[in-house]
């Protein structure tokens, strides 16, 4: 399918076949996201995919979206408080193939760059951002794969994390259940371009 195709094909699906997922497909979904730019190349989208019905039901008590537990594959969708600590690795790497050569950034003051501090908030901000683009991209491979999905999230993150003994390194982002859709929802309202671009200097 063509990547203009998938963008405008995918929906938010809220019904799910009982059809199950191979687990090559979830490796396809996962290899999407692996495979997401972040900043400084932290990476630090992280997953659980959680396939038995016990504890689907279980994540289904954080959440009033019952759906979820129809769904054959929640990933739970989670970005690592410790990667940020690995920005110096990761830039070094950057550095190291070649990434800024050419451009301006060359000559990054990879000392200085690396020291710059985020308080909490931002620090939070900043990997939730790049685990979202790590998970859109899972998104748009599944509508590739003939398969749907719906962002979660309103849960409650602290009864997730409870749930599934994640670390306090651990951030919970968003539930993405996937699954075979049971319903073709139509196109949603979007706004025009025009509403879009603020201006153009």
């Amino acid at each position: 399918m063509e990547l203009t195709q998938v963008i405008e094909q995918r929906r938010s699906i809220r019904k799910f076949r009982e059809d199950p997922i191979t687990d090559a497909m979830i490796e396809e979904l996962l290899t999407a996201a692996r495979l997401a730019p972040s900043g400084s190349n932290i990476q630090p989208a992280r997953f659980v995919v959680v396939k038995t019905p016990t504890m689907k039901e279980k994540l289904g008590t954080c959440t009033p979206y019952k759906f979820i537990t129809r769904a054959p594959v929640i990933f739970v969708c989670c970005a690592d408080r410790a990667s940020l600590a690995t920005r110096d690795r990761r830039v070094g790497e950057l550095l190291e193939i070649g990434a800024f050569t050419d451009v301006e950034m060359d000559a990054i003051d990879l000392e200085a760059y690396t020291a710059a501090q985020m308080d909490a908030f931002a620090a939070r901000e900043y990997l939730s951002m790049n685990a979202a683009i790590a998970i859109e991209q899972m998104v748009l491979r599944a509508v590739d794969l003939g398969l749907g999905s719906c962002w979660i999230g309103r849960f409650d993150k602290e009864k997730a994390r409870e749930i599934l003994e994640l670390d306090d390194d651990t951030q919970i982002v968003v539930l993405l259940p996937v699954g075979y859709p049971a319903q073709s929802p139509p196109q949603r309202p979007r706004l025009p371009l025009e509403r879009l671009v603020l201006k153009t200097v």
